[in-house]
């Protein structure tokens, strides 16, 4: 069923679009109503237009607090065509039908985004546009509402294809969005407003999300998946821009920001994490990015293939030769040189994705995870071992050479599936052992693998000789720092607050091995 327009009601923030829109509308023979600074782009335009305030016969009051928010306005909107009683009550009020109305909101989040202050963010609270929205939205029986600048070139094209008129399915389809928009506004607010009030955990939890990207499917094929973005700045891979490559899958999406998020951990020298399955595979620092991409890619270069690599300096074309060399699904980088995008574009299934910055590791956000009938809201784990506050237990004090290396394997394992432990030799990751359900399982694989991988580089040495080891929770029992003496790790960083703690260290005494509790554990499940 179509449903003729022949009133408007625009009254916009984002004039995007807005002068064109109005023009078309009134080549279709269409009565404009606008208020502010909207009724003055149009008139500017050479494009007749009547003032709501003429037009209910109220002015503008509260210094336009008050404008639209009158019964000619929403009778106008709420009206039901179909309903004689409706059209009745609108004849006896002298209330004129609106059967289209073109809203966008003043621009709360954009103002608190910039860092306003409480004044200024509680007068862009729009009261009137999303009263309007849901009354067209409501009613889209008839009316047709139009929140999305986006959407204007639609309702224009199937006017003209219908004599002035949309039809009931575009109207259904609008409405959905206009609720989803003054949905999605409501929950910035009361975000907003609950930090306002320090409220860390609100009484009511308000999820506001844009679709960024349908996918294929999600983890497996019989499974259906979409990408969201919740408006952060946070850089990263929903801020970044894709410059090359395939469509980015769920995994590819879950397995990025897990490297970006590793990498971003390290800003005081070239680093690079490759990541499979969202454990990393190797991490290193350098000198330069291709000594600590070939450090990285040393620790486990099987594992590595089909993997993400992230890194945190600007790509350049010598890393990009040898980043070609290698099978990577995803590179993603805070920028690229022309030399190194010019290496990597003969790679055309490769994703190369730069996202402008690096994510704050210690920057405050939130975490959220769904359960079955709920979620669990935590803040991001945030927390970073500084030197001075690491706890010697044993007799050997570790080497400053050790301490830069513990410092290094600690961070690292807060980005490793629990139960985590990272061993680390000279800047850069020699064994992980990711996600086992006892840590000193985790030990042995780590220490398997770091062998398997020298033997595989025809090295007569134990890489774990002479390492250090880092677990991401404290040792229940000494059997798993004996797996780590037995790899030839020298020293153990760990949170400690176990309550055989005493036993572990004796053990790592009669070793000679150094031993620092850091008081923070760094679960990752």
């Amino acid at each position: 069923m179509t449903a003729r327009i022949a009133r408007a009601l625009i009254s916009v923030s984002d004039k995007t679009g807005l002068v064109e829109f109005a023009k078309s509308l009134h080549e279709q023979g269409v009565e404009i109503l606008s208020t502010g600074g909207s009724a003055k782009a149009i008139e500017a335009a050479g494009i007749p237009v009547k003032e709501v305030a003429d037009h209910t016969g109220f002015p503008e009051i509260m210094d336009g607090r008050v404008k639209t928010l009158h019964p000619k306005i929403h009778g106008g909107l709420l009206g039901r065509r179909s309903l004689s009683s409706h059209m009745q009550a609108m004849k006896d009020n002298d209330i004129s039908p609106i059967d289209l109305v073109c809203v966008n909101l003043y621009p709360f989040e954009e103002t608190v985004a910039k860092g306003a202050d409480f004044d200024t963010c509680i007068e862009n609270i729009d009261i009137g546009g999303p009263s309007m929205i849901r009354s067209a939205a409501k009613n889209h029986e008839s009316v047709t509402v139009v929140v999305d600048p986006s959407d204007y070139a639609r309702v224009v094209a199937e006017m003209s294809e219908n004599n002035g008129a949309t039809t009931a399915e575009t109207r259904r389809v609008l409405a959905a969005k206009a609720f989803a928009r003054t949905g999605a506004y409501d929950s910035a607010i009361s975000t907003w407003f609950a930090g306002q009030l320090g409220e860390t955990f609100p009484q009511r939890l308000n999820v506001s999300a844009e679709l960024k990207q349908t996918l294929r499917y999600g983890e497996n094929p019989h499974q259906q998946a979409a990408f969201y973005t919740n408006g952060k700045n946070r850089p990263g891979v929903a801020t970044a821009t894709q410059l090359q490559g395939k469509e980015l899958s769920f995994n590819n999406l879950n397995d990025t920001d897990a490297a970006f998020e590793l990498v971003s951990e390290f800003d005081e020298k070239p680093a690079v994490a490759i990541i499979k399955h969202a454990n990393p595979c190797g991490v290193a620092e350098g000198a330069t990015l291709i000594e600590a991409y070939n450090k990285a890619l040393s620790c486990d270069p099987v594992s590595a293939f089909g993997g993400i690599i992230a890194v945190n300096r600007t790509l350049d074309k010598e890393t990009a030769e040898e980043i070609a060399k290698l099978f990577a699904e995803v590179v993603i980088c805070p920028d690229a040189d022309d030399a190194a995008k010019e290496v990597l574009a003969a790679k055309k299934n490769l994703r190369l994705l730069v996202t402008g910055g690096m994510a704050d590791p210690e920057g405050e956000d939130m975490t959220l995870r769904s359960l079955a009938g709920g979620y669990l809201l935590q803040n991001r784990d945030a927390g970073r071992v500084k030197r001075d506050e690491l706890k010697v237990v044993t007799k050997r004090k570790p080497t400053e050479a050790e301490l830069d290396d513990l410092l290094f394997a600690f961070r690292v394992g807060k980005h490793v599936k629990s139960n985590a432990i990272v061993y680390v030799k000279d800047g850069k990751t020699v064994g992980v052992g990711a996600g086992q359900m006892s840590r000193v399982d985790s030990s042995r694989i780590a220490a398997w693998k770091a062998e398997e991988a020298g033997k595989n580089a025809g090295e007569a040495e134990l890489r774990t000789k002479g390492s250090v080891v880092s677990s991401d929770a404290f040792f229940p029992f000494a059997d798993g720092l004996l797996a780590a003496v037995k790899a030839g790790a020298t020293a153990v960083i760990q949170p400690g607050g176990s309550m055989r703690d005493e036993e572990v260290i004796a053990a790592a005494d009669e070793h000679d091995i150094a031993m620092v509790f850091t008081g923070m554990r760094h679960f990752r499940h």
